[in-house]
């Protein structure tokens, strides 16, 4: 696993998302993004949006063994909620951000790291986060080139 330079803070513009929404094992959650992708393409083209940007995974909290995820699309407009689909935006303001370079397996040792740098920084992460996933993933990908960029909101009064 590389992951490419140090964590740093930016300031974000509120996002709107398509995205499909559920509290699904640690164990399914593979399954559940496969699953989710493809209705959010077909209620999408339903709907005349395209995507707007790569594709992310939201998790609402902290994962243990279950997590509250969203897996969604940026869009330029809201899309109409159907078949499970609904708007949501991620949040805009400061927030702290990664480039991970490797394997998804591996990419607790990336959120780790920025726990550690936000600790010693004195700043207050925030209970949401999300992945953007800048390559896509396949069977025949090589797994340790994926690169994903992990967005972490900082609490406002941090």
């Amino acid at each position: 696993m590389v992951t490419e330079g140090a964590p740093e803070i930016v300031e974000l513009e509120r996002t709107t998302i398509a995205a499909i929404r559920e509290t699904v094992p640690m164990a399914e959650i593979t399954a559940f993004f496969d699953r989710a992708f493809g209705t959010l393409m077909r209620v999408l083209q339903s709907q005349g949006l395209a995507p707007a940007g790569p594709p992310v995974g939201v998790y609402w909290s902290m994962p243990t063994d279950r997590v509250d995820v969203s897996v969604g699309f940026p869009t330029a407009r809201e899309a109409v909620p159907a078949g499970g689909v609904a708007p949501e935006h991620l949040p805009g303001g400061r927030a702290l951000q990664l480039t991970h370079v490797g394997s998804y397996d591996s990419m607790t040792r990336s959120y780790d790291r920025m726990v550690r740098w936000a600790g010693e920084r004195s700043l207050e992460l925030g209970p949401m986060m999300w992945e953007t996933y800048l390559t896509e993933p396949s069977p025949e990908g090589d797994a340790s080139a994926a690169r994903t960029l992990i967005t972490w909101p900082l609490r406002d009064d941090a």
